[in-house]
């Protein structure tokens, strides 16, 4: 009985662990890695494993980087079911067709550049063939994944259908509950409940993504975004949002639709840039039963959620072509969430040169990522091979993050009463590090970093 440590040991992106009891194995998350181009480049790597010999796949949430590489899964062989939380297997529907079709893009435009043919990481075909083998599980509904290893999922109030996987293997009369936190959530964030607390585990992977500062509070935070929106006027220009279309984009949609009034947002355009966006906020409509309570008592008051009467739907390109032909007074919510990619970077190339541009930065920017240049203050960027000036305000608000601090993550695992030892995972070495020194001394924790490739018996755990 193993648990070997894989992508996001040792960094943040690419989360994937393989458990292994007796003959069989299985995977905890299959995601995608990204960041600079070098990063995204190992994507294509092979698994450290042979991937027709994995028996099924768990599955904490859907985003990219906890299930991108599942298509390569199974192009590589697998077979097996994939288990996920019943909204997180809509979500991880729309993510992935979308990702195939920005792989496909990217492997066209390569091939141009270079005249040589280049093959995208994998095809529409491909990312739709793990729809057949998705299945949906309720929250709190322990389940068979296979013989030997059973699960149950509770809410990690990160995104809509986020999970922390509580599993219960047993091999040889021998039996361990390992708890995976998947992507754990800020307590009293907006639409979604706090992250579910657990009594008891004996060993616990838990991410770290924050774990080396405290968010602003979310006071604090909304009031500084209504500041920033508020103040706008004086410069005369657009307002991009690099957001991540599941979470962050409805996030930001609840919160303008509630402040509508307070922040003048009536002077305002504001388009939603992002087809995956749109079509994910409809799945956060069709799961009002996962609301925390504001959100449910706002949607019954208003018979719907808070609504933006000057809100605009880009669905096209054409439509998203139009947009930077507005010179001033539009807020354009677009991803990618790290400007990788997506339709923002078109907004960032024709607004970024001008002094007149505010730029929100609302999650997490990886490590050589456009994101991560721009909340480092460099000048100019690298965008479709041409240097653009960053001359916009680049404004950091930080307290809307989908994930816990360290004060969040410490406060969740003081649920489990019998202090179990902790595996640091999705984090940079000095958030982890940072987190390591404050959980051992706040909680008396054992926390250990793992690193890719490294094994932890779990018949041997005391």
């Amino acid at each position: 009985m193993h648990l070997e440590f894989f992508g996001a040991a040792a960094e943040v992106t690419g989360s994937c662990h393989i458990l292994r009891v007796g003959k069989r194995q299985v995977l905890l998350d299959c995601g995608l890695i990204q960041g600079s181009r070098k990063d995204e480049k190992r994507n294509a790597d092979p698994f450290p494993f042979d991937a027709a010999k994995i028996d099924a796949v768990v599955l904490s949430h859907a985003h990219l980087d906890h299930c991108g590489r599942l298509p390569l899964l199974v192009k590589r062989g697998f077979r097996g079911p994939v288990y996920a939380q019943e909204a997180s297997c809509e979500l991880a529907a729309i993510l992935l067709a979308d990702a195939a079709h920005l792989q496909e893009r990217d492997a066209e435009y390569r091939s141009r550049k270079t005249g040589r043919r280049v093959k995208p990481l994998y095809t529409h075909a491909e990312g739709e063939a793990v729809m057949r083998q998705l299945r949906g599980v309720k929250y709190r509904e322990v389940f068979d994944v296979v013989e030997g290893v059973q699960v149950r999922f509770r809410d990690a109030g990160h995104i809509l259908g986020s999970c922390t996987v509580e599993v219960w293997a047993e091999e040889a009369g021998v039996q361990r509950k390992i708890v995976f936190s998947g992507d754990l959530g800020q307590y009293d964030t907006p639409i979604l409940r706090d992250p579910e607390p657990l009594d008891r585990a004996d060993v616990v992977l838990m991410e770290s993504t924050y774990g080396g500062r405290r968010h602003r509070s979310r006071e604090e935070t909304v009031a500084e975004l209504g500041e920033i929106l508020t103040s706008s006027r004086s410069r005369k220009g657009n307002i991009l949002v690099p957001a991540f279309s599941i979470g962050r984009s409805q996030e930001i949609l609840y919160q303008l639709g509630k402040h509508y009034e307070a922040w003048e947002l009536d002077r305002f355009r504001i388009f939603l840039d992002s087809p995956m966006a749109i079509e994910a906020t409809q799945v956060y409509w069709h799961y009002p039963h996962l609301y925390d309570e504001e959100a449910t008592r706002l949607r019954r008051e208003n018979g719907g959620m808070p609504l933006l009467p000057n809100l605009t739907l880009s669905r096209s390109a054409d439509d998203s072509i139009a947009i930077n032909r507005i010179r001033s007074g539009a807020i354009v919510i677009a991803g990618s969430g790290m400007c990788n990619g997506g339709r923002i970077v078109h907004h960032l190339k024709h607004n970024l040169g001008r002094e007149e541009t505010e730029v929100l930065i609302t999650g997490y920017q990886a490590q050589g990522s456009l994101g991560r240049k721009l909340v480092d203050g460099h000048g100019s960027v690298r965008i479709h091979g041409a240097d653009v000036p960053v001359r916009a305000a680049i404004h950091t608000v930080g307290g809307l993050s989908a994930h816990g601090d360290q004060d969040d993550l410490a406060r969740w695992y003081e649920c489990l009463q019998n202090r179990p030892p902790v595996y640091l995972v999705h984090g940079e070495l000095e958030s982890q590090t940072d987190f390591q020194t404050y959980l051992t001394r706040r909680a008396g924790a054992e926390v250990h970093l793992p690193k890719p490739g490294d094994v932890l018996d779990l018949a041997t755990l005391l």
